[in-house]
């Protein structure tokens, strides 16, 4: 009974070994500074809540909803694309809303795999990017994360040495986890590379509206012809603090959404119909909350790199997402990010992602979560500090000091 032919293709879930050292530790009464999931505390925005009470228990409104959304959010969408990016799309073919950005890409890699198709995703990635494909029946070659001039000699690589050819390449930017961001010139010449292999572009742009420092990051979809080969995913999540609304759109070409559309009219009836109306009003309405949530985590993301820079641990600091990218301290690096992400919750009560999770090349980092308020990321320091002061005299109690000295 445990011989199933997709769950054999997914690896152990990382994360779950964190999970369960977190959750015994909170069990025996530890206060656990959770800088670990990218799960946002800040509350959405009052008009959005007030729409959705207003449209819960209206006649109608709890009977099956609109698979690609509803007309209005769709059109939502669309404006809001206009005044962005100044990119046109036809909410009716060109707009599709999901359940979230993450349940988007994985039925997006249901519509366009046949098994053994290969796939370029970036490493390290957010998990669902390599694995929404290996559950397609996928197979998925690792490609750089960062958008650098070595990005395209290193995919042309993969191109020459993929058999099949790949069909699709994922990119990610503002990323989840590495904070990367792209420049437009770098969506110019990623457009050029998918025309002249044919490929798809799927791009993720979940963390478009959490930037601090500089432009507003942009999307793959300002490129001219950008719209021939491409789907964009976002998100409500993150822009509106709406994560456990499950509110995202995929956006770009009419026929890999027509393609999409077809899958999930199979799997599901779309979102909760005064959810949809609440995020149309998200779209339409007032900026300030947007600019609200920015300045947190600006706030958030200063008060990190400072106090940890006290603590003796250098953060780069992030331009966008709301994630820092951290290479584990040479004293820890031996350990791997797993072991040193076990160590660091239970000797300093701070949780954090390990990068392995994000695959092999993120395991030398620890993805920190700007989802605490700033005095518990500086008593998140203050832990960790003390830690590290006192980690020559006991980490020979966790492992062997020739491993860390």
């Amino acid at each position: 009974m445990t011989d199933f032919h997709r769950i054999k293709r997914l690896p152990p879930y990382v994360f779950e070994q964190v999970n369960r050292i977190k959750a015994a530790a909170r069990a025996n009464g530890a206060d656990i500074i959770d800088l670990g999931m990218g799960n946002p505390d800040l509350d959405a925005p009052k008009h959005v809540i007030a729409k959705l009470i207003e449209t819960a228990g209206r006649p109608r409104t709890d009977r099956y909803s609109a698979s690609k959304g509803i007309a209005g959010l769709r059109r939502a969408q669309a404006n809001y694309y206009q005044r962005r990016f100044g990119v046109s799309l036809n909410p009716e073919t060109q707009v599709v809303a999901t359940l979230g950005s993450k349940e988007g890409f994985a039925n997006m890699a249901q519509a366009i795999t046949a098994p053994g198709d290969v796939v370029l995703v970036p490493n390290p990635s957010y998990p669902i990017h390599a694995f929404g494909f290996l559950m397609a029946g996928g197979v998925i070659r690792s490609v750089p994360a960062e958008p650098t001039p070595a990005f395209f000699p290193a995919v042309e690589r993969a191109m020459q040495h993929s058999i099949p050819k790949p069909v699709a390449i994922v990119v990610c930017y503002p990323s989840n986890p590495t904070a990367y961001v792209a420049s437009l010139d770098f969506y110019r010449d990623l457009v050029a590379f998918a025309k002249r292999h044919e490929i798809i572009i799927l791009s993720d742009l979940a963390y478009a509206e959490v930037y601090f420092d500089g432009e507003p990051p942009p999307s793959v979809l300002q490129v001219p012809g950008a719209m021939d080969c491409t789907v964009e995913f976002t998100s409500l999540s993150k822009t509106f603090s709406m994560a456990g609304w499950r509110m995202g759109f995929a956006v770009g070409n009419e026929r890999l959404l027509a393609a999409l559309t077809r899958v999930k009219s199979y799997l599901d009836y779309g979102a909760f119909t005064p959810i949809q109306v609440a995020a149309t009003a998200a779209l339409n309405g007032p900026e300030d909350c947007i600019k609200e949530m920015r300045g947190i985590y600006r706030k958030r993301r200063d008060a990190l790199v400072d106090s940890f820079e006290k603590a003796g641990w250098k953060i780069p600091a992030p331009t966008a997402s709301m994630f820092a990218w951290v290479p584990i301290p040479d004293k820890y690096k031996a350990l791997g990010s797993l072991e040193f992400s076990k160590l660091l919750l239970e000797k300093s009560d701070v949780a954090v992602a390990p990068g392995i999770g994000f695959g092999e090349y993120g395991d030398e980092f620890v993805r920190i979560a700007l989802v605490e308020n700033e005095q518990r990321i500086r008593q998140a320091a203050r832990n960790i500090r003390r830690f590290f002061e006192t980690s020559d005299r006991t980490l020979h109690n966790v492992v062997p000091m020739s491993k860390v000295g």
